[in-house]
């Protein structure tokens, strides 16, 4: 299958050359029947292929199977260098079902240890880059065999959350089996030894970036000896022996970033090995507090960068990425040159962004005391430039760390008012809106979470409606995957808090996007159906769009969740529903149609006896 159509032009006096609106194809049959239907399995190869490259895989499939030549284009090695499985369930049995199309597979993302032990069966032996999250139960024997199965392997990634049944013998394994492996970043290991790390410097020769983040102990004097390495971050890592550090570090003759974030540090150490280093262009000691009040190494006439929170020069971290004020340009513009001298800006770059985004993120997490001015005037802006990387994981690590900072009490749902106007008044709420429409679901299901936690605040909800936010989460609520859905759902329940957006919700078809959640997720998705009953009841509450609810099914489907849910978040918001339905006695029927759902009441009255308040 390989045709090419060549566009017709027919020219007309001299120079002068038409160009059709509709390409004259007849040669192909590539045209419109009687009926004015077009056949599209007459489409050109390349144009089915660039339409394959623009699905998710759930609807690259469906479409591949649809007739045997769009298979076979499907089955593209073009259209099988990535593949991202962390919205669905993996085990050995669906990996072997994908491996004929994972030949040529080179970039793999994964969640949890049923998908690591999965991956071997996918037979994808020239696959360059692993990374995983949810890691915490995979265990040496799995990440040995991963190793062991793929000695192609550049770069293996596997964070944020902790991987606490990692040893340093798995490390070990996989500089052995991996000995083109360029890039190791591993979160949450107790301990990293000298044996793990001098294997490292052995067998990967071309080995550039190290990450042992939040790990209890590293061999400093081992590190010291793995020459090759050009970024190297140990940040959360707790026991470090800092006079060691500026011992050994300093005679890395290629090291142009370190990154020792949100570990208590030494500062007379860190900044002598930072001021010393011929090579070192880039200190990050973000929430360092050792360095709170010596700001002294901050920038100087050589070119080199120290990015340390809770001083002014923080402040210029933005302008690497966006407009700030005209001194930090000037500042920040001597360090651009001098990058662009050494042509390493683009390679210091990428990784700055990355080690930016994960910090931040678990600052935000942690949420300590003392951080509003910073998130107000500084980290907001920060996070939404980090949104505009062409690194799609650091894109979305920025949506998560803006979808959690803003939020100050889990359990009541209360988000910082004058943190969420920061990300609207920097043009976040476009920007996150834009990321939603990506077709990717990583990014759709951390912009949605971003949007609806800032839609808790009424100004920001108000931001989000005028920008096109409702179609947007009512269109992503209809997402086969389910954590897009179920953060969809969520900003929809956000939203209809609002009066004034009720009715564009309902507009929106958001309402039977609800119902249908429901039903598509009624077992195994109590987050999900928690979030649609919740959004339903709020919509319930006014007469029009309760009368929508009840057309589209919404009865049937919230007796249903009354009836079987074991789950008391989604028994209290069925039960609200159902109570606000029935509410509007005298200007609709529906408290009649409640009444005469089946088991209904009996539901309801079984409900009454719940050990929990809300649900009573």
């Amino acid at each position: 299958m390989s045709r090419r159509v060549r566009r017709k032009v027919a020219r007309r006096g001299k120079g002068k050359v038409d160009l059709p609106s509709c390409p004259e194809i007849e040669d192909e049959g590539f045209r419109l029947d009687q009926r004015g239907v077009l056949d599209w399995t007459r489409l050109p190869d390349d144009t089915v292929v660039q339409l394959f490259s623009c699905l998710n895989y759930r609807d690259r499939a469906s479409l591949s199977s649809t007739c045997r030549t769009w298979r076979t284009l499907g089955m593209s090695p073009c259209l099988w260098q990535s593949l991202d499985l962390r919205a669905h369930k993996c085990d050995a049995t669906a990996a072997a079902s994908l491996a004929s199309w994972c030949a040529n597979l080179q970039k793999l993302r994964f969640r949890g240890a049923e998908s690591a032990d999965a991956i071997i069966h996918l037979q994808a032996r020239g696959l360059r880059e692993i990374s995983g999250d949810y890691c915490r139960k995979i265990t040496d024997a799995t990440l040995s065999v991963i190793a062991a199965r793929h000695e192609a392997l550049e770069s293996l990634q596997l964070g944020p959350d902790f991987c606490e049944r990692i040893s340093s013998d798995a490390i070990k394994a996989i500089a052995i089996c991996c000995p083109k492996l360029q890039k190791l970043r591993l979160s949450g290991i107790r301990d990293v030894d000298g044996d793990a790390i001098n294997a490292l410097a052995k067998h990967c020769p071309n080995m550039a970036d190290i990450g042992f983040i939040d790990c209890l102990n590293i061999d400093e004097t081992a590190l010291g000896s793995v020459v090759s390495v050009r970024f190297l971050s140990v940040a959360g890592t707790t026991n470090m022996k800092w006079n060691m550090v500026s011992q050994h570090w300093s005679k890395l003759p290629n090291l142009k970033g370190l990154d020792v974030s949100r570990t208590d540090i030494v500062p007379a150490a860190i900044l002598r090995l930072f001021s010393s280093s011929q090579s070192l262009k880039v200190l990050c000691a973000l929430n360092c507090p050792a360095l709170e009040e010596d700001t002294s190494f901050a920038f100087n006439n050589k070119g080199k960068l120290l990015l340390a929170l809770f001083t002014d020069i923080f402040k210029g971290v933005g302008s690497l990425f966006a407009d700030t004020t005209n001194n930090e340009k000037n500042i920040f513009a001597h360090w651009r040159n001098s990058m662009n001298q050494n042509r390493n800006l683009d390679e210091i770059m990428t990784w700055l962004e990355w080690i930016l985004s994960h910090a931040l993120l678990r600052i935000a997490e942690c949420n300590p005391q003392g951080m509003d001015n910073f998130w107000i005037s500084q980290g907001a802006a920060l996070l939404l430039s980090l949104m505009q990387s062409i690194q799609e994981d650091v894109q979305e690590r920025a949506a998560t760390g803006l979808a959690t900072f803003v939020v100050i009490d889990d359990e009541n749902a209360s988000v910082d008012g004058g943190r969420a106007e920061a990300v609207m008044r920097d043009g976040g709420i476009r920007l996150l809106l834009n990321l939603a429409r990506s077709w990717r679901d990583g990014l759709q299901s951390e912009s949605a979470k971003a949007i609806a936690n800032l839609s808790v605040n009424a100004n920001v909800a108000k931001a989000v409606a005028e920008e096109g936010g409702i179609n947007i989460l009512a269109n992503l609520a209809r997402s086969m995957n389910r954590m897009v859905a179920e953060e969809a759902a969520g900003g929809l329940w956000n939203l209809s808090v609002g009066e004034e957006h009720k009715g564009a919700i309902a507009e929106a078809g958001g309402v039977k996007a609800l119902v249908d959640l429901i039903f598509k997720w009624s077992t195994g998705g109590d987050g999900v159906l928690e979030r649609a009953a919740g959004a339903l009841a709020n919509l319930a509450a006014d007469d029009k769009c309760s009368m929508e609810v009840a057309v589209v099914g919404g009865v049937h489907a919230l007796v249903m969740l009354a009836r079987n849910c074991k789950s008391e978040g989604v028994q209290e918001q069925a039960a609200r529903a159902l109570a606000n339905l029935a509410a509007h006695g005298d200007s609709n029927n529906n408290n009649a149609a409640v009444g005469q759902e089946a088991g209904a009441l009996e539901a309801l009255v079984q409900l009454t006896r719940s050990a929990h308040d809300g649900v009573r």
